[in-house]
């Protein structure tokens, strides 16, 4: 393997890692904070592409007012879906099974929508920055290396909120005790839907960063869904920073994979990988009960 073959494979391992950081981190956020699995965390996905297929693409606007106005519908959303589907069920002794179901039937339900509002055709978004980047033999898209630019200094920055400010203590407080956390006046259903909430915003920058890179279509949110548990596992249940490593290692892995196997295999390598994490660390390689 060339220098330039090994640069390309890294630097594309870290771009495809970074977007199953960004989707595992919002799933891993959720569960550690409120113990549910988002079954539609790949829906917020798919939604947020076709707005921003919408705003950026059909009506023109500039890319960073779609952008913010695509996270703003999305982070209503993803509330809207706390507010109204979660939280009534997480006051019941038996929510665990119910909550899966809902969230299940809210996948079926938002991919079923978008089939009936956009149809079922691909559709393409050009990339938002154009131009290649040549480092000697190297050749990479400007659209790829600003896809991890971006993720990087959004989880960054969600980092910083949740281990720096008010804010995230108040969140990893919710996380360790639910119950003790609102004993002590902290609002406990106002801060699982600010963290479904940011959650969703984590999906949103995904879509938005992938779709000049893959077709917008109604099940661009499943294999990504795919991922982010596969990531939200091998990083360890409900760690924020498991999530994110994990998700650059996964992408590390498929990209190399493909050095040494054909392309089609790439799922079943990075899958095995995770069964034999999970043989030997049950509780994935970065386990922790931090939101």
């Amino acid at each position: 393997m060339s220098t330039a073959n090994f640069l390309e494979l890294l630097i594309n391992g870290l771009i495809t890692g970074s977007i199953y950081a960004l989707v595992g981190s919002g799933i891993a956020l959720v569960y550690g904070t409120t113990r549910v699995l988002n079954f539609a965390h790949g829906e917020l996905l798919m939604l947020a592409g076709y707005l921003i297929l919408l705003f950026a693409v059909t009506l023109g606007w500039p890319l960073l007012v779609a952008s913010v106005i695509t996270l703003a519908i999305i982070v209503i959303l993803g509330a809207g879906i706390q507010r109204l589907t979660i939280a009534p069920l997480l006051r019941r002794d038996d929510w665990a099974f119910q909550v899966v179901a809902a969230t299940i039937g809210l996948s079926i339900f938002l991919q079923s929508g978008a089939q009936l509002i956009w149809g079922e055709q691909f559709q393409a978004v050009p990339y938002f920055f154009p131009g290649i980047v040549v480092i000697g033999e190297l050749r990479m898209p400007w659209q790829r290396i600003a896809i991890c630019l971006i993720a990087v200094a959004v989880m960054a920055a969600c980092a910083l909120v949740l281990y720096r400010t008010k804010l995230g203590r108040i969140i990893r407080a919710t996380a360790q005790d639910s119950e003790a956390a609102l004993a002590v006046g902290i609002p406990a259903g106002l801060v699982h839907t600010a963290v479904f909430s940011i959650s969703a915003a984590l999906a949103g920058v995904a879509a938005i960063l992938l779709s000049p890179l893959i077709s917008v279509n109604p099940w661009m949110g499943t294999s990504y869904l795919l991922k982010g548990f596969a990531v939200v596992i091998l990083g360890g249940l409900g760690s924020f920073g498991g999530a994110v490593a994990a998700g650059f290692l996964l992408g590390l892995i498929e990209s190399f994979s493909v050095a040494f196997a054909p392309s089609e295999w790439r799922d079943v390598i990075a899958f095995t990988f995770l069964i034999a994490v999970i043989w030997v660390r049950p509780n994935g390689l970065f386990s922790g009960r931090e939101a």
